[in-house]
């Protein structure tokens, strides 16, 4: 039985949370947070601040990681920070998701239902596709990505780092979203998004630079 410790304790650790009761032969057990003080049991799994993590590590064994956090800058900081070996990561994916055989999974990425991930797609570390996003042939999503619910990238999409597309927004074939950039929820993108911007509309224009 692998041994699932979540990092971050808020709404979208719930649906990691169900990710790993969705899997046969995982088990959650323990939830840490910075808005605990000290290590208790709550729900029936051990709750406490992230510092407790190497506790678990170094106790127990066939323990593996992965972050319950939708913020992509949250979670890149945090992995820099925990410096844990990268084989303590755990990717998760639910029964109902749909994943090529030729399709490469980043370790520490979650996939909820009903994602699709195609042929020779490359999905990095630490990403999160939500639920009924569709990611086509060829593209490549890069690491600390989030891919929004109903998001469609299509052929040869490749996503920067950090970078966030918004629920229900389509990308076409062979387009660039740039690293640490957003897509507005719905927007069509219909030509290469630059770096550090947010782009909303139909289609999709930028619209400020972001901050990062």
């Amino acid at each position: 039985m692998k041994k699932v410790v979540i990092l971050g304790d808020s709404g979208h650790s719930k649906v990691v949370a169900d990710l790993i009761h969705s899997n046969e032969g995982m088990s959650l057990t323990a939830k840490l947070d910075d808005r605990y003080d000290e290590v208790f049991v709550g729900e029936g799994v051990t709750k406490g601040p992230i510092s407790h993590l190497r506790q678990l590590l170094q106790e127990e064994s066939n323990i593996y990681v992965v972050l319950g956090i939708g913020s992509n800058v949250v979670r890149k900081k945090l992995v820099k920070e925990l410096g844990v070996p990268r084989s303590s990561f755990i990717s998760l994916i639910h029964p109902t998701a749909v994943i090529s055989p030729s399709a490469v999974i980043g370790l520490g990425t979650v996939i909820m239902p009903r994602v699709v991930v195609n042929a020779d797609t490359i999905i990095g570390d630490h990403a999160i596709l939500n639920t009924g996003s569709i990611i086509e042939h060829d593209c490549k999503v890069a690491d600390y990505t989030h891919i929004s619910p109903q998001a469609i990238l299509a052929g040869g999409v490749a996503v920067g780092e950090g970078a966030h597309i918004g629920a229900g927004a389509s990308v076409i074939p062979l387009k660039t979203v740039g690293e640490w950039s957003t897509i507005g929820a719905g927007a069509a993108v219909v030509s290469n998004i630059n770096r550090k911007v947010t782009a909303v509309g139909v289609p999709a224009k930028e619209i400020r630079k972001e901050g990062i």
